[in-house]
């Protein structure tokens, strides 16, 4: 592979667009109004090219944001062509067949002028607190019960706020303080950026970014191909069952090897489901599906558009992973949660210790409301459950998977709603069993002191069909939510009052391997831990202590 940059100097330059990146998300966090942006950190950062290919991504973003944030730029090019953008426009969308597939996602695009002409895009894709509509989460006929829906537009002209177009968002959200103070601050994110890549490119005498894009592109490229080239040529197929809503649906999928190349074909999944908002657009079951592939194959890439170009998707039109307009999309997670199992399972003959037993699942709760002592408010919390267990490794205790969200404090909660937390707790014997145990759930027990009611959304997974274990390895814990000590299964907004208890047990993380080939000794530190109960121990893993 020739080139006119040395290695060295390739990987400085690089590095530092990386670094750029990761102060977008460190200034966004610290603008930020909402706690969905600046405490779950829900939200991604990544510098496109001159043609908005992903170049550099912020390290802590979600893998899945910055694989979909160059398909939504080229969507909006489209409507907006790079010969009509001025210095000072900002481009946005939050139309889920455009962006990241559910409409509080707000996609921010900002091109970076030099010398007259547009050389790189900035891009941030956030989960803002209200886009209006219904505040469930699952239960919607179409995205039109779902709120605003953004069509590309400019959020800026020429460094001017598009005031009619923030009349209209300010009009339709619950919190517009929240969403607008998010949506500028992201504006001042890409401006700092903007600036800061102008003082690399004249550090290094560049006038665009063009030799630089190619080089980390196509290196990315070359080697992902040459680890897709070390695996035998075939068809691996693997399906799962996910939870669903009202009912449960199936994934299936058939990876191809084929050379450097890899395809991925989603057909016999599931039909879109036009009573439950779990319905995922194309966008996302493509970038959750060619996520697995690069943790696996080339771990240490820094994520960019060359890892994409050997890998190609399809999944049937009109069904789960590929819904059509106008689908009720709002909990998609309940079906992205399940791709990187999916792709593992399919994989895992081949790669057994870099494939990774199913996860505990997303569990988001927020409150909503009004009280005098907080005003208006729309608190979130995302937790995760227990990782799923490696070859090599037990499954983490509860850890955002496979996104990369945090869970907002117990302070920040208690700061910002009338909700205490009473308690927050791993769950013993919730870890699936095996040779590496699955990560713990964590059990969450919320009390409400508002002075009238309030409302508490919640959307459970894994409540039916816990996270599945590997080679066998055994199921973790599933889910459960109970409400004054009733377990709820249906989860339409609830009507959380004064004095009312609600407990969230999120669930634990698939095991890898036999139960029965477990280390004693980790078993008996798992028992000193708590992780692991005396009963467990000698029931599973055959060990009286």
């Amino acid at each position: 592979m020739s080139s006119n940059l040395d290695p060295i100097t390739l990987e400085i330059q690089w590095q530092r667009l990386v670094t750029i990146a990761d102060e977008m998300d460190n200034a966004t966090i610290r603008a930020s109004f909402s706690t969905i942006v600046g405490e779950s950190h829900d939200f991604g950062c990544i510098i496109m090219d001159q043609t908005g290919s992903a170049i550099a991504q912020a390290q802590f973003s979600p893998p899945q944001f910055c694989t979909m944030l160059p398909i939504t730029t080229q969507h909006m090019l489209r409507r907006f062509p790079v010969e009509t953008l001025r210095d000072g426009d900002v481009l946005v969308t939050n139309d889920p067949w455009i962006g990241s597939t559910h409409l509080p996602d707000y996609n921010l695009i900002t091109p970076m002028f030099r010398n007259g002409k547009v050389v790189a895009f900035l891009g941030t894709v956030a989960h803002v607190s209200d886009v209006g509509g219904h505040l469930g989460d699952l239960e919607a006929y179409d995205v039109f019960m779902e709120g605003t829906r953004i069509l590309p537009a400019k959020f800026y002209k020429a460094g001017e706020p598009n005031h009619e177009l923030i009349e209209i968002i300010e009009a339709n959200c619950r919190v517009p303080e929240n969403v607008l103070g998010d949506l500028r601050a992201i504006v001042g994110t890409h401006r700092m950026a903007i600036k800061q890549l102008h003082e690399f490119m004249d550090d290094y005498d560049l006038h665009d970014l063009v030799e630089l894009s190619r080089e980390i592109q196509d290196r990315s490229e070359f080697a992902l191909r040459r680890a897709i080239s070390e695996l035998p040529d075939g068809v691996y197929t693997h399906e799962v069952t996910g939870d669903g809503y009202l009912k449960p649906f199936t994934l299936k999928v058939a990876i191809t090897i084929a050379g450097s190349e890899l395809h991925f074909d989603f057909a016999g999944s599931s039909l879109q489901q036009g009573d439950a908002a779990i319905n995922a657009a194309f966008n996302m079951t493509y970038a959750t599906a060619v996520y697995p592939i690069k943790c696996m194959l080339v771990p240490h890439v820094p994520n960019n558009d060359g890892l994409v170009r050997p890998i190609t998707v399809v999944a049937p039109e009109g069904s789960i992973v590929n819904c059509t307009f106008p689908a009720p999309v709002k909990a998609r997670a309940k079906v992205m949660k399940h791709i990187p199992p999916l792709v593992f399972g399919a994989l895992a003959p081949l790669l057994p210790k870099e494939t990774i037993a199913a996860a505990g699942g997303i569990f988001p709760f927020h409150f909503n409301g009004t009280d005098s002592r907080y005003g208006r408010f729309n608190v979130h919390v995302l937790p995760h459950g227990g990782m799923g267990a490696m070859a090599d490794a037990d499954g983490h205790p509860p850890v955002a998977y496979p996104h990369n969200s945090t869970v907002t404090p117990a302070e920040i909660t208690e700061l910002r709603s009338p909700v205490l937390m009473l308690s927050k707790r791993l769950i013993p014997d919730s870890g699936g069993p095996g040779r590496r145990r699955g990560g713990l759930g964590v059990e969450y027990v919320l009390k409400c002191v508002a002075e009238q009611p309030i409302t508490l959304t919640i959307r459970p997974d894994l409540l039916r069909n816990p996270a599945p274990g590997l080679f066998g390895g055994g199921a973790g814990a599933a889910g459960a939510v109970f409400l004054n000590g009733q377990r709820i299964e249906r989860f339409i907004p609830i009507t959380f009052r004064p004095g009312d208890t609600c407990v969230l047990q999120v669930p634990g993380g698939g095991g890898y391997g036999t139960p029965t080939e477990r280390d004693p000794e980790l078993v008996r530190i798992d028992v000193a831990n708590g992780f692991v109960s005396a009963e467990a121990a000698a029931m599973v893993y055959g060990l009286q202590i």
